[in-house]
Order: structure tokens, then C-alpha cells, then sequence
């Protein structure tokens, strides 16, 4: 493995560093009640996806 031969500056690797950005959640419009969901989900609002009711899942804590 290669190994630096010289120590980095900060601006450098700060530098490197600053293309580094998260990309915005794709958001599109939920046909059964038009609002924004994200894709390839359950719509949060309605809870249909691909045509098909699906019931929020509640989060049951551990018992043991």
C-alpha cells in the first residue's frame, strides 16, 4: 500500500473534502393523495404504495 511521503495542509484536505455534500431526497407526488413522497416508498400521508394499502409498522419495545 502506498504510503505519503509528505504530511497534507489542512486547506488541501479541507479542500478535497468540500465536494463532498449529501444530495436533497427525491420527493414525487403520491397519485392517491397528491402529496410529496419519497419513491420507491409508502407515501407517509396516505400509506398506499404501487396501489396497495400498507399499515404503518409500530415499533414494539423489546421485552426480556
Amino acid at each position: 500500500m502506498a504510503v505519503p511521503k509528505r504530511k497534507l495542509s489542512r486547506s488541501n484536505t479541507r479542500s478535497r473534502r468540500a465536494n463532498w455534500k449529501a444530495t436533497p431526497v427525491a420527493l414525487s407526488t403520491c397519485p392517491q393523495c397528491k402529496s410529496p413522497a419519497p419513491a420507491h416508498q409508502a407515501c407517509p400521508a396516505c400509506g398506499t404504495y404501487k396501489g396497495r394499502y400498507y399499515a404503518t409498522a409500530d415499533r414494539t419495545e423489546h421485552q426480556g
